[in-house]
């Protein structure tokens, strides 16, 4: 083992036999272990499969908090990783590869949303859960795509809120609501390519087909849709509908679940804009690999950690989103 190499890198590198059949050694590693495997459904198939639980950012949250395993393998980004180790501090908790970021996260810092904060007294901030455990902490309370509508209208009509970091995303929601939040200015590289352009041109070829589509995208986009939903939201739609074919407008790791539920039914990507021919995928989900993941539970690297002083401002905003999913039943 070559540690200093795999600190570099931000995954364990050791060497895997190839003869090995990993999905097996992964489920006997977990046994082994006393280890869960959560999986965002952004990952890709093979990690989908080996998961313990499958689910979006709330899903994996509220597993995240209540798993009584001794081990938290978060196949996701690395936000979501701070999110069960503040949520789980005693328990160790690991991702397959640190460069798992993520581009909404990215686009606000906590310094400067900090100081965005203190520039408007008064306001209650509400951050998506696409954020630092250091936004987090100056945070009131943390949403999600599925919950985000619902928490928002908890609090009085005439409210002054920031939401952050994603701008269609809170310009969604203040549609919905009638609010006029604050909103920061962040957007995710995945869903700001997805263009009205090409969902026409998708509809054309399927005239009957409804348009799911994830409120992270542009207004435009939203515009176009039969259904706008959390990842959870449009699964569940595409489930219970009585459509056949469907226009997806979120990230292509959604359809394998889609087509693993609903296999009489057709599902089709929306590419990114200007590549026509390619799947809309992202690119820090994808940098978790099957590989990765085996030599994460096996050597129990890379391990999650958030400062105790950070983890402990962050949590309440947290808990204030699980404690009103719970009450409203989300």
């Amino acid at each position: 083992m070559n540690k200093e190499e795999w600190m570099e890198k931000g995954y364990v590198t050791e060497p895997i036999d190839k003869s090995l059949d990993l999905k097996k050694e992964i489920n006997r590693l977990k046994e082994e272990k006393n280890a869960v495997i959560l999986g965002h459904y952004y990952q890709s198939d093979d990690i989908q499969d080996v998961a313990n639980f499958i689910g979006d950012s709330l899903a994996l949250a509220q597993w995240a908090s209540k798993t009584d395993a001794d081990i938290i393998v978060m196949c996701g980004v690395h936000f979501m990783g701070e999110t069960a180790k503040i949520l789980c501090p005693d328990k160790k908790v690991l991702i397959p590869d640190l460069n798992a970021g993520c581009s909404l996260a990215d686009s606000c810092q906590a310094e400067a949303f900090s100081k965005f904060v203190k520039e408007h007294p008064g306001y209650t901030v509400i951050s998506y859960v696409n954020t630092s455990a250091a936004v987090k902490a100056v945070t009131d309370v943390v949403v999600t795509s599925t919950n985000a509508k619902q928490i928002v209208e908890s609090f009085p009509a005439d409210q002054r809120i920031i939401f952050g970091p994603d701008k269609n995303l809170g310009r969604y929601i203040n549609k919905i609501t009638g609010r006029n939040m604050l909103l920061w200015d962040g957007a995710c590289h995945v869903h700001e390519k997805f263009s009205a352009k090409n969902i026409m041109a998708l509809k054309e070829q399927y005239p009957s087909a409804a348009v799911l589509v994830h409120p992270e995208c542009k207004e435009e986009v939203v515009q176009l849709a039969d259904k706008i939903g959390s990842t959870a939201g449009l699964l569940k739609y595409a489930v219970s509908s009585e459509k056949n074919v469907f226009i997806v407008a979120t990230e292509s790791g959604i359809l394998y679940e889609m087509r693993k539920k609903c296999p009489e039914k057709i599902f089709i990507p929306v590419p990114p804009e200007g590549e026509p021919f390619k799947c809309n995928e992202c690119n820090f989900m994808r940098l978790n690999t099957l590989e990765k993941l085996y030599n994460t539970i096996k050597y129990e690297w890379p391990e999650v950690n958030v400062e105790k002083s950070i983890a402990e401002k962050a949590v309440k905003s947290i808990h204030r989103m699980l404690d009103i999913s719970a009450k409203l039943g989300l």
